[in-house]
């Protein structure tokens, strides 16, 4: 399996690689990787490598095939593509010349982190989980999926994940509710290939349920999310930052914010990001001390 990474910039330390939400690509990150180097920059700190990797099948990613994939199951997931993609993102890390990475998944992306973290714990140093959750999708939210998935493969339709850039005023946060949010995450939507969304949506059916990770992390983390996150609100991201034994997880609640926290607060969600860096750069300066 593939991964066409994009390298936003080739900095100092340790590298930060964002992962990115259903159902866009890495350009959902494009902002907030420019605020990271501003905020460095204001900080007088060393502006870091930063990665935005898209997913198979997400902008111009190639589009694994079941047998890429790992196979399918009988009512078409794909149970063993998450993990062949964690295996394909460390491989990356590795061809480039580094061990270790800060990984920083939001929603579908945190999925990714996590299982990176069961299959490579090594090469996570720091782990930042935004806007996302533990848990494998129960039989409601598996059987949507794969609905999604056989449509937008049948139609060619964008469709059925247009609800994305919709808003609803009396839930949404103001940002979300804006024309200029709705107009951009249409765009990034319609730029997608609908064989590539209903690939991520066959391989999010099949993933398991990575709770177990959580009292298993042991190096730095972050935990991120918008008060006004429909799916993954304070109530299911508190949970997961105390679930997180073996650390000290900090827990960042956005104000006014919704599910996409790196498109709507850019630079509130950079805050706890750096200081997720500057842990990392601690222990990492320690163990070089040592050797």
């Amino acid at each position: 399996m593939r991964i066409l990474n994009h390298v936003v910039h080739q900095g100092t330390g340790t590298p930060i690689v964002l992962v990115h939400a259903f159902p866009v690509d890495h350009h959902m990150w494009d902002d907030c990787a420019q605020e990271i180097l501003r905020q460095a920059e204001t900080e007088g700190l060393e502006k870091p490598t930063i990665w935005a990797p898209d997913m198979p099948g997400a902008g111009e990613g190639p589009i694994p095939s079941p047998e890429e994939s790992g196979g399918a199951a009988p009512d078409g997931a794909y149970p063993y593509a998450m993990d062949r993609m964690a295996d394909a993102y460390v491989e990356l890390l590795r061809a480039a010349g580094y061990d270790r990475a800060i990984w920083v998944g939001l929603s579908m992306g945190g999925y990714l982190v996590l299982d990176i973290h069961r299959r490579h714990p090594a090469a996570v140093a720091g782990i930042a989980l935004c806007d996302t959750k533990a848990d494998a999708d129960g039989p409601e939210a598996h059987d949507r999926r794969l609905q999604i998935a056989r449509t937008m493969e049948e139609t060619g339709t964008h469709e059925p994940v247009m609800h994305f850039a919709a808003a609803n005023p009396m839930r949404d946060s103001t940002v979300k509710c804006s024309h200029e949010f709705i107009a951009r995450m249409t765009q990034l939507i319609e730029s997608q290939h609908p064989e590539g969304v209903a690939w991520r949506e066959r391989m999010a059916a099949g993933r398991p349920d990575l709770n177990d990770q959580l009292p298993l992390i042991s190096v730095p983390a972050a935990v991120v999310c918008g008060d006004k996150d429909p799916s993954s609100p304070p109530a299911v991201m508190g949970p997961i930052a105390d679930a997180m034994t073996g650390t000290t997880a900090a827990f960042t609640v956005i104000a006014d914010c919704g599910h996409f926290s790196a498109l709507e607060h850019p630079d509130k969600l950079v805050r706890p990001l750096l200081a997720l860096a500057a842990r990392v750069d601690t222990i990492e300066t320690i163990k070089e001390d040592r050797r």
